[in-house]
């Protein structure tokens, strides 16, 4: 099972392949990753059942340290960056109907969204420099680079309490709790900037604050994006553009929907002295299907994620 394990989270290629495969092929053939998504994958999903084994305790240290594991999330970077530039290059040379169009930006909204983010969050708990890195650079290519900011420092200390724009209250919406956690989620970020530049010091609007940078780095990445455009057809493309922050648009939303249902309704119950219980494994849904739980890096074992952040995605 174990070695199963291991060729498993590389079934999240397919997503990728298969959206090239649908471009290629035209037509309704655009449809074929969110088919796969919404229909494929969980039929199978419920074929194969639950994963309830945990890696055993003797075998964690050596399969935490396993740089396998570390290399899937490299080569991910890698791959999101050379598929949007693929995106660039076809949206350049082809001429889409928007028919086409609906299904292509689904389908890279999946790719970008539903996988990319994915490890830009695995990737963004991590000490090493170079794996934070790359959280970023797959954070910039969806527009979503405060989520760097929001998640590791306002999310993980506020979770299941009123303070936490990522946590579903009972009964609220998906599309009020979407406008909440994207609108607050950005403007707290600016907050938990400001207050550390502030113990630094430093000016909030000066070149320290990395919010600031972290606006600007996707407008000007869709810049050096439409410039390859224009390399290819000797064209100025504003399709890219549009291209560019729909994905975007597509892809944090699928992130926004999970988080909605990893915490749906859950409070932490407040103390005498004013501070919140800690976070324990009741304040997080859990999901242990094994096809889809590769794909997503074992993101649905959330509850020993928030008990102990810094876990790689191999042993939660």
């Amino acid at each position: 099972m174990h070695a199963l394990k291991k060729i498993g989270f590389y079934t999240a290629f397919i997503l990728p392949a298969i959206t090239v495969l649908g471009v290629y092929l035209g037509g309704w053939y655009n449809y074929l990753s969110p088919v796969f998504v919404f229909i494929v994958l969980p039929v199978i999903d419920q074929w194969i059942g639950l994963d309830v084994q945990n890696v055993p305790a003797e075998a964690v240290k050596e399969t935490e340290e396993d740089w396998y594991y570390r290399f899937v999330t490299y080569a991910w970077t890698f791959v999101q960056v050379a598929f949007i530039l693929w995106c660039v290059y076809f949206i350049s040379m082809q001429i889409f109907s928007l028919r086409e169009w609906i299904g292509f930006i689904l389908s890279v909204g999946l790719v970008t969204g539903g996988i990319g983010i994915t490890v830009a969050h695995e990737l963004g708990h991590k000490k090493s420099t170079l794996e934070r890195f790359y959280s970023k650079v797959l954070l910039m290519t969806v527009c979503y680079m405060h989520f760097y900011i929001e998640h590791n420092r306002g999310h993980h200390v506020t979770v299941a309490t009123p303070e936490d724009p990522a946590t579903a209250r009972k009964n609220q919406n998906f599309y009020a709790f979407w406008l909440r956690s994207v609108c607050m989620g950005y403007v707290h970020a600016w907050k938990l900037e400001v207050e550390s530049l502030k113990r630094k010091n430093l000016p909030a609007f000066s070149i320290h604050n990395t919010l600031i940078w972290y606006s600007v780095l996707p407008v000007l990445f869709t810049s050096l994006l439409m410039f390859f455009g224009y390399l290819l057809s000797q064209q100025i493309h504003w399709e890219i553009a549009v291209f560019f922050f729909t994905q975007s648009i597509v892809a944090f939303t699928l992130l926004e929907l999970v988080n909605y249902i990893e915490h749906y309704g859950i409070v932490r119950k407040k103390l005498p002295n004013g501070h919140y219980e800690r976070v324990n494994p009741l304040h997080s849904w859990n999901a242990s299907h094994l096809l889809s739980n590769f794909f997503l890096f074992q993101l649905q074992r959330h509850s020993d994620h928030h008990a102990f952040a810094h876990k790689r995605y191999q042993i939660l």
